[in-house]
């Protein structure tokens, strides 16, 4: 992979911007509607000011308010998810001190933001060509300002929140959880095609979702255009801050993840650069812990297909035919609501699927037979292994893909192999598979998860017919 060499860049921005700082926020009721606003500077050089704003809707947003609440009490939760949005501010020139003015932090949480900003932003400074950061010296953080408590609230322990992101996973802790009588609320930040009608699938309408916007200031996009470092940041801990304000307003306490065992994989081979890194089960159990000492204990954040892998993920999804035609996992076509069929994540989501969804039948969902395009070797390569390193996308395991590409190939019963796949059988990661490895994968259930005994007998029974 070439990699552009940015760390030139990177000393000369963090001397010429050393300083970066979180200078204020404020969090109001505004005609029916929650607006977050926050205030960064760059060196007194730039100022940014991001937004998010949640409508509040009878029955889904109100709960807090119509119990006595008011937005002043909920500064805790604003002033932390200003905290994960610096994060898309700070990397433009990755300043080595940030003052953090609204309230004060302890060491811990230092230690805990610095871990999260490292651990988050390894692809950033891998695919940057910043190769020499390190966890304790990358940046100082210098807090100013008073405390701040969290305010008395109550969750409902039957009510389950359920982030919505337009893929195959989101619908099918959806599906399962709608089915078994769970009262669920779905979420969506940002809304999107994908999103929505993966709602309106599952019976939900546009106005019975949790849905919050957020935006992100031009001066950073002009940064960009500029020449400032730029690159991925850790979306799911942005998302994670606020479906705990999301929890507390709608009175809701588990919110249900559907990040799954095989986000815990790096990308790069032999390091801990991963893309989905605050997808990980490390960072859920960081996230779980730091939300219980310094927010509050009551809201339940948990991945519920953690135990699970993508290839698993793929066959229950297999069995919900009215989510076909509307999932979307590619992120190059997320703005036309499309699949592109030229990036690594659309050739991941068909090979995951291969083995429970008809080839004809893909082909139409896809729009395209993604295993006739010899243009996409190299991504396959990288997918199973033969590179050391992985796309940089929301992908499964190495393994994992290599075990639907030979249950794929078996299936085909000698017949001709798609010419992406001819050479296949013969490489290393052909063969890497023990016999009966795809049955066993099907079978498994990761031990590491935060998932209470109800939710842990609903995944079990879904997976029972698996093993038929």
């Amino acid at each position: 992979m070439n990699r552009p060499d940015n760390f030139q860049k990177y000393l000369e921005l963090r001397a010429e911007y050393p300083v970066f700082t979180y200078e204020s926020y404020s969090i109001e009721l505004v005609d029916h509607e929650i607006v977050i606003r926050f205030s960064f500077n760059l060196n007194d050089r730039f100022q940014f000011y991001p937004e998010t704003r949640i409508p509040v809707r009878p029955g889904i947003s109100d709960l807090f308010f119509n119990s006595g609440g008011h937005p002043e009490d909920l500064k805790i939760f604003a002033f932390n998810i200003g905290m994960i949005e610096l994060i898309s501010y700070w990397k433009a020139a990755c300043s080595p001190r940030v003052i953090v003015k609204p309230h004060t932090l302890d060491q811990e949480q230092i230690r805990w933001w610095k871990k999260i900003y490292f651990n988050g932003l390894g692809e950033f400074f891998y695919l940057n060509g910043i190769d020499d950061p390190d966890e304790e010296t990358f940046m100082e953080i210098v807090s100013e300002g008073p405390p701040v408590g969290s305010p008395s609230f109550e969750l409902n322990d039957d009510a389950a929140i359920v982030p919505i992101g337009g893929g195959k996973d989101s619908v099918v802790t959806l599906e399962l959880l709608r089915t078994n009588r769970i009262d669920i609320l779905p979420l969506i930040m940002n809304p999107r095609g994908a999103t929505l009608n993966c709602i309106k699938a599952a019976g939900f309408t546009p106005d019975n979702i949790f849905l919050i916007n957020r935006t992100i200031h031009p001066q950073l996009l002009e940064l960009n255009a500029k020449g400032f470092l730029n690159g991925h940041t850790p979306f799911s801990a942005m998302l994670g801050f606020n479906t705990i304000l999301a929890s507390v307003l709608s009175g809701r306490k588990h919110i249900a993840l559907s990040n799954e065992s095989s986000a815990n994989e790096s990308t790069v081979e032999g390091s801990k650069i991963n893309h989905q890194y605050s997808k990980s089960f490390e960072f859920e159990q960081d996230f779980r812990n730091y939300v219980s000492r310094y927010l509050s204990a009551k809201p339940n954040y948990f991945s519920f297909l953690r135990p699970l892998s993508e290839l698993q993920i793929a066959a229950l999804f297999s069995r919900y035919e009215s989510y076909h035609d509307v999932f979307r996992s590619c992120n190059a076509g997320s703005k036309t609501d499309s699949w592109c069929g030229k990036c690594p994540k659309c050739l991941f989501t068909f090979t995951i699927l291969s083995p429970f969804i008809g080839r004809e039948r893909l082909i139409r969902i896809f729009g395209k037979d993604l295993f006739a395009d010899q243009t996409l070797t190299l991504f396959l390569r990288q997918l199973t292994g033969l590179e050391k390193v992985k796309p940089f996308e929301c992908v499964g395991t190495v393994d994992e893909v290599n075990a639907a590409l030979q249950q794929t190939i078996e299936s085909l019963n000698n017949r001709e192999l798609p010419l992406l796949l001819k050479d296949y059988p013969n490489s290393t990661a052909g063969r890497s598979l023990a016999p009966g490895q795809f049955k066993r994968m099907l079978t498994a259930f990761v031990p590491e998860h935060n998932l209470e005994p109800r939710f842990e007998l609903i995944l079990k029974n879904a997976l029972s017919w698996l093993s038929k």
